[in-house]
């Protein structure tokens, strides 16, 4: 019975090892080949310590290959332990630098050279580069917050006191964000980690609210009838979230009977929104038309005294 393996890992391995397999069968050959033709002890160890350096760098390019961000192991590894897929390049980037050294290091001491001197300058060199790039380590590490807590996600559109727009690429250095006039906003990680976002397409909803303002000459029943049908067409509408509705009277005003009209749209789109909203004004002025009742505009009565005469 033949088996065949319920995961295509061991292709995807064999595919990124497939040059370095291809290379360390050279490099083989040509070790045996030049073994044979060695004539001395001296020879045949130098030959010994370039096909071991050899075998460490084949080895390190494998796993450099298997590393890399744009690999199928990658995605597959990404899709399996569900890695955000901004971690990627970083881990990449890492385990490409850690690779680096260690073949480097390990070659070295093959060859003979003191590696510990190398080692405590890699210490040192760490340390004086961290201090002169402050700023940059703390714009990884907000990076790093923002990755983890996912206040936002590119394409939503955010609002921070500096800049309002959409969030079009994110990354440990910092993030781009673009306007509504199509200008692009690059924001330290570190900046906007410390100030407060509003993210707007985290909203299930988008509040529409305003006052309708009635002749103060409408009648009673006419301004309770309007209520009644502007709230029952919120209601049947669509585009309306049906759990909170309010159309209420709410003020005398110095010319009008302020109608409040309060309610959500089921779209965080604006221009889903908009349209929605349209619609309603539009069904709105029906109504009033069928009702007979007009917009109140602002206005004011004067009224002048003439020898004891009242003038208006």
């Amino acid at each position: 019975m033949c088996y065949k393996s319920q995961s295509n890992w061991d292709e995807i391995i064999i595919i990124a090892l497939g040059k370095p397999l291809q290379l360390l069968i050279i490099v083989f050959g040509l070790y045996m080949a030049l073994d044979i033709l060695s004539t001395n002890i001296s020879q045949e160890q130098l030959l010994l310590k370039l096909f071991r350096s050899s075998l460490v760098a084949i080895v390190g390019w494998a796993f450099y290959r298997l590393s890399a961000s744009t690999t199928l192991f990658s995605q597959k590894a990404q899709e399996r332990w569900n890695i955000d897929s901004i971690l990627i390049p970083l881990i990449s980037k890492t385990l490409h630098f850690l690779i680096i050294a260690l073949v480097i290091i390990i070659i070295a001491g093959e060859l003979g050279f003191d590696v510990n001197g190398f080692i405590a300058g890699l210490g040192l060199g760490g340390l004086a580069l961290a201090l002169a790039a402050k700023d940059m380590l703390a714009n990884f590490f907000a990076g790093m917050v923002i990755v983890m807590e996912k206040p936002f996600l590119i394409d939503d559109w955010i609002e921070t006191p500096g800049v309002e727009g959409t969030v079009e690429d994110i990354s440990f250095r910092s993030t781009k964000i673009r306007k509504f006039d199509q200008s692009l906003v690059t924001v330290p990680n570190s900046t906007l980690a410390a100030q407060a976002i509003t993210n707007y397409s985290r909203r299930g909803k988008r509040r529409i609210s305003f006052y309708l303002n009635m002749n103060r000459k409408t009648p009673k029943d006419a301004i309770e009838s309007t209520i009644a049908h502007i709230k029952q067409m919120l209601i049947e509408h669509s585009g309306v979230h049906s759990e909170t509705i309010l159309v209420n009277f709410e003020f005398f005003a110095e010319s009008s009977f302020d109608i409040m009209i309060y309610f959500f749209t089921n779209t965080t789109d604006w221009a889903e929104h908009l349209t929605i909203r349209q619609d309603i004004n539009l069904r709105i002025i029906g109504i009033l038309e069928e009702e007979g009742v007009e917009i109140s505009f602002p206005s004011r009565s004067l009224y002048f005294a003439d020898a004891g005469n009242i003038k208006s």
